[in-house]
């Protein structure tokens, strides 16, 4: 049996192939799982795809018209399938519920580091021999107050990291983390968290509930000077009400390595194309916002373990068994 994976990145396909091999055939193309190339996979039982892949009700008809029979997302978020169409096709559905969550705490520190310290302009400056450090000026973290909204897994390698910095930690979830609050953090409510932080990184999943939480009147309770960073999905923010505040000259910086319409967009090579997105582009131009293409949880061993974990779903859905990783059929 040969299994086709869409969306592979060139650094990732040796290590599929490396995986799979011996064990099983795949076949890595590097187009995205969408409407136009979902025909593609005309005598596939098994696709796999990536966080950006569309997996709407319609691509997944046209997935089990085809033959397809399970899907294996390679990534923890599934908010781009409609899980409730895969059910009523019978589609067995997976996804990697976990993997290395330092990869992403500590690109999102990255993140934060960056525009506090205003690494990239200062790097553009030097390329062309400009040695000035006007408008270079940065904070020290040691004393100052984090927020950290989530604290999962990865929102608790987030703390751990804030206090070695030496920070006053706040913390927001719906269960507190015992870990974070054996470090000592408080957990507050979220308007406490906007009001007193001098950075804020967001660790929640894409749900309904989260979708634009950080949305104007979250904005405008920051502090003028504060740092804000998104690793985790774009949807957790109304990027047009941030555009807005960054227009104001509000925030010491913004650290964004995912965005809401990056779907067909990230991954991709669009340097020799006008930009279509007005939002994004000008959310580009502010001196204090970085912007990064989905790569923090992008590590040899964050991608090696999704791999892995992708094979064993795999191998579970060939064995006819169940894991926390199976999303359809439901429990």
């Amino acid at each position: 049996m040969e299994i086709l994976a869409f969306g592979v990145q060139a650094d990732e396909k040796p290590l599929i192939e490396k995986a799979f091999a011996g064990r099983l055939d795949v076949r890595c193309l590097d187009v995205f799982l969408g409407e136009d190339t979902a025909p593609i996979a005309a005598g596939y039982e098994i696709v796999s795809s990536n966080v950006n892949a569309d997996l709407s009700g319609r691509v997944l008809r046209t997935l089990a018209e085809g033959g397809t029979r399970m899907i294996a997302q390679r990534s923890t978020g599934f908010n781009n399938i409609d899980l409730d169409v895969a059910r009523e096709l019978e589609l067995t559905v997976s996804r990697v519920s976990s993997y290395s969550p330092f990869s992403v705490a500590e690109f999102a520190w990255t993140l934060a580091m960056a525009v506090n310290r205003s690494i990239v302009r200062a790097s553009n400056r030097t390329r062309d021999f400009d040695f000035r450090l006007n408008g270079l000026m940065g904070r020290d973290m040691r004393g100052r107050t984090v927020g950290v909204f989530g604290t999962g897994k990865i929102g608790e390698a987030f703390t751990r990291i804030a206090r070695g910095f030496g920070m006053n930690l706040l913390g927001w979830d719906v269960t507190p983390n015992p870990a974070c609050v054996d470090l000592g953090m408080k957990y507050v409510d979220k308007d406490t968290l906007f009001v007193e932080s001098d950075l804020i990184s967001l660790h929640v999943p894409l749900l309904d509930a989260t979708r634009h939480i950080i949305d104007g009147a979250a904005l405008r309770l920051m502090k003028d000077d504060a740092i804000l960073v998104n690793s985790s999905r774009g949807g957790l923010v109304d990027t047009d009400a941030l555009v807005d505040e960054l227009r104001a000259g509000r925030f010491a910086g913004v650290g964004l390595d995912v965005y809401e319409a990056e779907a067909g967009l990230f991954f991709t090579d669009r340097s020799l194309e006008a930009v279509e997105d007005d939002t994004l582009a000008r959310l580009i131009t502010f001196p204090n916002v970085v912007v990064t293409s989905h790569q923090a949880y992008y590590t040899h061993d964050a991608v090696g373990q999704i791999v892995d974990a992708t094979l064993a779903n795999v191998r579970d859905y060939l064995a006819g068994r169940r894991s926390e990783n199976t999303l359809s059929p439901s429990p």
